[in-house]
């Protein structure tokens, strides 16, 4: 069973999903859904143990060894990234009941659990593979799911963004499909692995720049970079809260994983240095989207698509990290991927709780919030500390490895770019305490939401603190995995 740990850690929530439609109840549904996604999270733990020491898992599919199949690849950036998916998905699928009840029209509980599922499975399946034009057909099963979760929200608005997201993410996979495509006429082969052999004899082709080109725009559309971020605070703000809380933390980090993954481990690194200064670029383009999205972010009057602003400046980050070009800048990025994780899935499973009891998250909800839902709040307050990066949260770590990354060249503009970046945050987090704490809430004292919404909340909230007290475990395996990475490993 060990030996199939790769392909059952896509399998069991792909056939949970359709399994959870045989059941006439929601909460059975649901409960076949958290047992997946349990199970899912014990198997990615199991992986990346068996990975921690440096080691590769390859899995061929039917029996045909790779490049002539389809094989999986676990190695320690795959795991770490499995582990950051499946933690997260089974947090918010436990939580997930009261706020679908509350979300959703009645009949769509069994429906939404099904899309979450193929999201889940999607997103793993594109991290565990090593076959790239598999990588497109993952990357659709979840782009389709999630389209359809996003336009389950109630307002005609949630409607209008999907639509919106859709042709944006079609784009952005038809641009990846092309590369895929060129890569395939230019080699013959579509295993990472054998690309990443084969690719160092054609890096003066302009066949291949091509292909990476393609490649590259349409990662970047799916992670939301800035300007191609557009479809993101839309889509945030009208989905279902259980659906954002989700997103945030795992669809964009698995589109960062991407990137990382083809211009580290597929190309390489010096691959594009010749042609574009490719580092430049996202130094600009993350450095722009920090301080354009924060901005944004403090003018927000909707909590939700603040905070959708906010997580388009914090890729900002993990883009300007992969733009310093170092073994520490490529740590500060998996650091942050994991730690902004953690940071937006408690935030947003918070906002689930204020919508529960609101109906919206609009601030003029969050007046007296400190005192109608106590526990709720200092969660969005763990959260928006984290966010600002205050030393014994999460957020801290990764920003001060940013910062190293920096000092270690010499850069300190960029050091002081992003203490400022950091003092817009405190503005629109500032914002949130002044008025749940300084304003009087009009009407009746309400309670907190349900146990089984606040306690997975709280899990990712404590979360955010003891991984920033004891940093070991996202350390040592950011560390592996970027120094795997700039050793040319895959």
């Amino acid at each position: 069973m060990l030996a199939h740990l790769p392909i059952l850690q896509v399998v069991v929530p792909l056939l949970a999903a359709p399994t959870c439609l045989i059941f006439e109840r929601s909460r059975a549904a649901w409960l076949l859904a958290c047992l997946a996604s349990f199970v899912s999270l014990a198997i990615s733990i199991a992986l990346l143990q068996q990975v921690a020491d440096g080691s590769v898992i390859s899995y061929a599919l039917g029996g045909w060894e790779a490049p002539w199949g389809i094989e999986y690849r676990i190695d320690a950036l795959s795991a770490y990234v499995l582990l950051v998916i499946s933690a997260i998905g089974a947090l918010v699928i436990v939580g997930s009941r009261p706020s679908l009840e509350a979300e959703l029209v009645p009949g769509r509980q069994t429906p939404f659990v099904v899309l979450m599922l193929l999201c889940m499975s999607g997103l793993l399946g594109i991290v565990a593979t090593g076959d790239i034009f598999n990588v497109f057909v993952f990357l659709e099963i979840s782009s389709l799911a999630t389209y359809s979760m996003v336009s389950l929200g109630k307002s005609r608005g949630a409607l209008l963004a999907s639509y919106r997201y859709l042709i944006i993410g079609t784009v952005g996979a038809t641009f990846f499909l092309f590369g895929v495509g060129i890569l395939y006429a230019l080699t013959g082969t579509l295993n990472m692995q054998d690309l990443a052999n084969r690719l160092p004899a054609l890096e003066s082709s302009a066949t291949a720049f091509t292909a990476f080109a393609f490649l590259m725009v349409g990662v970047c559309l799916k992670l939301a970079l800035f300007p191609l971020h557009l479809w993101l605070p839309n889509a945030y703000a009208y989905a279902p809260s259980i659906v954002t809380a989700f997103l945030a933390a795992t669809a964009t980090k698995v589109a960062v994983y991407l990137l990382i993954r083809f211009h580290f481990s597929v190309f390489g690194v010096g691959f594009a240095a010749s042609v574009l200064p490719l580092h430049s670029i996202f130094l600009v383009l993350g450095l722009v989207g920090v301080f354009v999205a924060s901005l944004v972010a403090i003018q927000q009057p909707n909590v939700k698509r603040l905070f959708a602003y906010s997580s388009v400046a914090q890729i900002g980050y993990m883009i300007i990290g992969i733009g310093v070009g170092t073994v520490t800048g490529l740590q500060a990025t998996l650091l942050h991927l994991f730690n902004h994780a953690l940071m937006k899935g408690a935030l947003f499973l918070a906002l689930a709780a204020v919508v529960f009891r609101f109906g919206s998250a609009d601030i003029r909800h969050f007046a007296g919030l400190g005192q109608r839902m106590p526990w709720t709040m200092a969660i969005i307050v763990i959260g928006g500390l984290s966010l600002i990066g205050v030393p014994g949260t999460v957020g801290f770590i990764s920003k001060w490895y940013l910062v190293l990354a920096a000092f270690e060249r010499d850069w300190w503009p960029l050091i002081i770019a992003v203490l400022l970046g950091s003092l817009l945050a405190v503005i629109y987090i500032w914002r949130l305490i002044e008025v749940a704490y300084f304003r009087e809430g009009e009407g009746e004292v309400c309670g907190e939401a349900p146990l089984s919404l606040l306690i997975p909340t709280a899990i990712l909230a404590l979360a955010n603190i003891y991984f920033g007290i004891d940093t070991r475990l996202p350390i040592y395996l950011s560390d592996s995995a970027a120094q795997m990475l700039f050793g040319g490993g895959l």
